[in-house]
This record gives C-alpha cells, structure tokens and sequence, in this order.
C-alpha cells in the first residue's frame, strides 16, 4: 500500500456507502416481495416504494460519484487491477439501473415519477416505444446483474478476510 494513501476511507465516503446499503436492501426486498406476491392485491403498492428507494440511492450514487472523484487522490488504493475493474462495474451499473428505469417510467405512459409521494418527474401522456423498450429489454435485467456484482463485491470481502488480506476496515473506520 502506497503509504502517502489513507487506511480507510473518509468519514462521508463510508456514510454514502452504508446508506447506498440501505437503498440497495429497500430496492431488493420490494421487488422481491412483489415478485413471490405479484397476485395479491396489496402487491402493487410495492412498485412505489421501489421507484422511490431506487430514485434516493441513484442521487446518493451520484453524489458518490462526484465525492470520489473531488477526493480520488485521498482514498484507500484499490489491491489490483481487477479490484479498481470491479468497482468501476458496480458503479456503472448503480448508475444505468435507476436512469434506464426513469427513462422507462418516463415513456411508460402510466403517469409521474413519484417518490414517497412526492411527484419529481411527470410522464409522457402517450407510450413512447423506444423508452418502454429499452427499460423493459435491460432495467431488470441490469439490476439482477447489478445484484450479481454487488454478492461477488461482498464475497470478495469474505474471501479477501480469509487470505489474511482484511478490506472490510477500509469501510467500518476501524484501522486495523
């Protein structure tokens, strides 16, 4: 480790992942009830919770984004090559998720993006194919890709803490 980089990371870069933590658990456990519940009548509601902690997580994605880039020069060094690969997918498809599923609400013609409630994007009164389309062809498909990278992030953090190469301090604060 290049000692002219800090052990772990700030205190706001660990408050932005944990709570993207957060958003990520609302946006799994929504879909997945209304998957194994899609014919009961309360299922439905399960889709407004699920655009709205998906909209939340997209703005702390991207505030994330901008944070780490303003502060690239003082984070912890990836350990390889693969490591800094694999961060980068994960924040490519944290970004590609929610915008594709916006661009789909957007041209669904099924009404406004609300979150919590609260209206933030109104819809396109009519169905615009190439908008359905694209969020039907990739926003599920890409999120269960991004659930499969976010498990391999999380097993590598196992395997890494087996090897004797412990990472998980780099996001608890605790230098080890």
């Amino acid at each position: 480790m290049n000692t002219n980089q800090p052990a772990v990371y700030d205190t706001l870069t660990r408050t932005l992942h944990w709570l993207t933590v957060i958003g990520f658990v609302g946006i799994l456990t929504t879909i997945a009830l209304w998957t194994a519940y899609e014919d009961a009548e309360w299922a439905g509601n399960l889709f407004g919770l699920h655009k709205s902690f998906g909209f939340l997580t997209l703005l702390l994605i991207v505030f994330r984004i901008i944070w780490a880039a303003a502060n690239r020069t003082g984070r912890p060094q990836s350990d390889s090559k693969a490591a800094a690969v694999g961060h980068r997918i994960l924040y490519l498809l944290m970004l590609a998720v929610p915008v594709i599923g916006m661009i789909r609400q957007y041209g669904s013609g099924r009404g406004p993006l609300k979150v919590f409630g609260i209206e933030l994007m109104q819809g396109s009164p009519e169905k615009i194919e190439w908008m359905a389309n694209l969020g039907n062809l990739l926003h599920g498909n890409l999120g269960w890709l991004l659930f499969a990278a976010v498990v391999g992030h999380i097993a590598m953090v196992v395997i890494h803490r087996i090897q004797g190469r412990d990472v998980l301090y780099r996001m608890t604060g605790r230098v080890r």
